[in-house]
């Protein structure tokens, strides 16, 4: 039996690297009460672990006194914080509305559940007892050939978890109750290990204390599962509830339809009575199961409208709960927002949503391999496209993700195999094979080959082949390096996945420098930055496209970030492209060169957001673009958040411009963490649209909820086309609920 440790190990344990740290075993304590208040005798029987401060400057002394607890019993993990502050009037708790970081000081703490060095369970709270969830994927770099951050975190993802806070006049207090039902891990002879990382930031300094010692040098290095300090929960048994959620959806629509004739848009009406089911059930510690019947989104909200000024398709982003269960596991990128496998591929057509009649998931570890399986069944659904009816057709799709740990425990290699099959014969067959390797110190190699099989296409090796070899540093301070390049075949076409460009080859390769200033400095960090990112047609080996980058960024202490770019660029463009207002770009080679500026206010303000301002020649004319996001709490039960983006564009030579407004508004408004409404309105001048998102939600319970859901889309220009289009181009009104049953 191995004991638990005391204040000495943990004290030593800071002299050393966070990846290199000895295993700290948690205490085990009885249930405390979860009412936010830890002086009780549970609580003060578990040793605080010895914090440091993370940012503005590192290892700096605290200028606040912080304890943190973490202990555990038969079925949850419990974390104690008593976050004493000598101004508790400068305490920030901005908002009550869930999932949501508004400037608040916050408690977190990220648990790398199955010690593997790449997937995490981010939890925080705020004063007042907001819950936030979120899951890291990737050991939080955003993607091979990222540049780390946010991209790598999956803020759609829940779970069960409870929370407390209470505040004085000596600070504010946080308990979390976590269910080890909710996190999965590898039981190993009576014996768990986790990673953990655990830290408060304090909003009005932008302060961060942390346990283990990560080094900021690290890309987003308090979240980064590779750092966190392992821990040890002996003889834990996870519970395996099953929790089947039925639904019921009822609401009406009305859409506006062009008639037979193509004379007059007609108005039909749409009514909506739905059933269905979820279920999800823990397989033991280390594998989840969830099943659905007549798969229902009512409750997403829209996706952000976004101004398209290139010549490839959007990409947006996975936001419905049932996909989010792990979803790092079934990570494949192959660059930028490329990759093998997207969610979104399921369900929605480009004629608009599709009905899922099912499916299911199957996520965890078995043995040393990580799991991913998806098995989904879409419906046959008719579309009115211009008057006309177009039928997509009824979908099978399925996934399988492999991977596992190799030669040492922050390198791996896998495999995934996609499935698109519908009901007239028509296939798509995609498999890929993946392994990243560090190398030396924070060297980083990762190779890719992906081939796809689809009807109707001759296979031949190298046109169906995407083949990757990518080469990074992942570090912040002192030089660092990207390189590598890509290859992709003619007739690659991943049917489940993402994509920008086919029949191409693309080496790439940037240097940077990063250093924290120390001492009475201002600064916290001064970075720079260069790319060289050239593409290749693949039959005659000319040059498609080009860019060359340059970033260079200010962060001072208090927050403020300041950001200078410039960027040279190529495009061949062999047919004409194609803008707003019947804008067109001929064919020809063309050569631009753009600056930028920007400005991001402390993330820990009242008023927090960024601006920014580019000017340059673009194609064969100019391109002024500027964007501003403020966002606001005028108390705590009200956020608005506000997005302007102009873009203006000038083909002087040829007598053709266009300007582009994209703005968006969202009210957010918390009466209580159970009670909120949130409303989100955009205007894109570019589809001459104004669409407009209201959700009303009543969570009861984790589980149990009451959604009303108001969408109706607005035409701004309505004589666009002929004949002239209605005020209104479709609404829907749904109200949704929805109770988990736990057994």
């Amino acid at each position: 039996m191995i004991r638990s440790t005391g204040t000495v190990l943990l004290i030593a344990a800071l002299a050393l690297p966070a990846a290199g740290q000895d295993a700290v075993v948690l205490s085990r304590m009885q249930a405390p009460q979860l009412d936010g208040v830890i002086d009780a005798d549970e609580w003060q029987a578990v040793t605080p672990f010895p914090v440091v401060q993370y940012q503005p400057e590192f290892m700096a002394e605290p200028s606040e006194r912080t304890e943190i607890r973490v202990g555990y019993d038969e079925e949850y993990l419990y974390v104690g914080a008593a976050l004493f502050d000598s101004d508790p009037g400068g305490i920030r708790a901005n908002t009550l509305y869930r999932d949501r970081y508004s400037g608040d000081d916050t408690f977190g703490l990220v648990l790398d559940t199955f010690n593997d060095n790449e997937n995490a369970l981010w939890f925080f709270t705020t004063p007042n007892g907001v819950r936030t969830d979120m899951a890291v994927a990737n050991d939080a770099e955003g993607g091979p050939g990222g540049r780390g951050g946010f991209g790598s975190m999956n803020t759609s993802w829940n779970t069960y978890w409870d929370v407390a806070t209470t505040r004085d006049e000596t600070g504010w207090f946080a308990e979390m109750r976590i269910p080890y039902s909710s996190l999965g891990f590898l039981d190993e002879g009576g014996i768990v290990r986790m990673g953990l990382i655990t830290y408060r930031f304090i909003a009005r300094k932008n302060e961060r204390h942390i346990f283990p010692a990560i080094d900021p040098a690290f890309r987003m290095g308090f979240a980064k599962p590779s750092q966190a300090q392992t821990v040890i929960l002996e003889d834990v048994q996870s519970r395996t509830p099953v929790y089947i959620t039925p639904y019921v959806t009822a609401g009406a629509g009305r859409a506006s339809v062009l008639n037979a004739p193509g004379t007059a848009y007609d108005f039909q009406n749409d009514y909506t009575r739905e059933i269905g089911l979820d279920m999800k059930q823990s397989l033991g510690s280390n594998l989840t199961l969830d099943l659905t019947v007549n798969t229902d989104f009512a409750q997403v909200e829209a996706d952000d409208q976004q101004v398209n000024l290139t010549r490839f398709s959007l990409f947006f982003p996975e936001k419905r709960q049932f996909f989010q269960e792990r979803a790092g596991i079934f990570e494949f990128s192959t660059g930028s927002q490329d990759r093998l496998f997207h969610t979104r591929s399921i369900g929605l057509s480009r004629f608009g949503p599709v009905r899922l009649l099912g499916g299911g998931r199957l996520v965890g570890r078995i043995g040393g391999w990580d799991v991913g399986l998806i098995e989904m069944q879409t419906a046959r659904e008719t579309f009115q496209v211009d008057g006309e009816p177009v039928t997509v057709p009824s979908e099978n799709f399925g996934v399988l993700r492999l991977r596992r740990r190799v030669l040492n425990d922050y390198s791996s290699t896998g495999g995934i195999l996609t499935s698109r099959i519908d009901e007239n014969g028509g296939y798509n067959v995609t498999y890929g094979l993946d392994g990243t390797l560090r190398w030396h110190g924070d060297d980083y190699a990762t190779l890719q080959f992906a081939q796809t099989l689809a009807e109707g296409v001759d296979f031949r090796f190298a046109d169906a082949a995407l083949a990757r070899i990518w080469l990074e540093r992942r570090r912040q301070e002192g030089f660092t390096y990207v390189g590598g390049i890509t290859y992709g075949g003619g007739t690659y076409d991943p049917g489940v996945g993402f994509y920008t460009r086919t029949n191409y080859y693309s080496p790439r390769a940037g240097v940077g420098y990063g250093w924290f200033p120390q001492g009475d400095s201002p600064v916290r960090r001064v970075s720079t930055f260069a790319v060289y990112r050239p593409y290749y047609r693949r039959e005659d080996h000319s040059i498609e496209s080009r860019v060359i980058q340059t970033r260079n960024s200010l962060e001072l202490k208090s927050g403020h970030n300041l950001s200078l770019s410039g960027s040279w660029e190529l495009e061949d463009l062999r047919r004409g492209l194609a803008f707003p207002e019947d804008t067109e770009v001929p064919a020809g080679r063309y050569e631009f060169v753009t600056g930028s500026l920007s400005a991001r206010l402390p993330p820990g303000g009242f008023v927090r957001g960024n601006a920014e301002l580019g000017y340059g020649t673009f194609f064969d004319g100019t391109r002024l673009e500027a964007s501003l996001s403020p966002s606001i709490n005028p108390s705590k039960h009200l956020e608005l958040e506000a997005t302007y983006e102009y873009n203006k564009v000038d083909f002087g030579p040829r007598d053709q411009s266009f300007d582009v407004h994209l703005a968006r508004l969202r009210a957010q408004v918390g009466f209580n963490t159970k009670l909120s409404i949130n409303g989100f309105v955009q205007l894109n001048s570019s589809a001459d649209l104004v669409t407009t998102n209201a959700r009303f939600r009543y969570n009861m319970r984790e589980g149990n909820d009451l959604w009303v859901v108001y969408n109706e889309g607005l035409n701004l220009d309505r004589e666009r086309l002929a004949p002239f289009l209605p005020i209104s181009g479709g609404r829907t009104l749904l109200v949704k609920y929805t109770y988990t049953f736990i057994r």
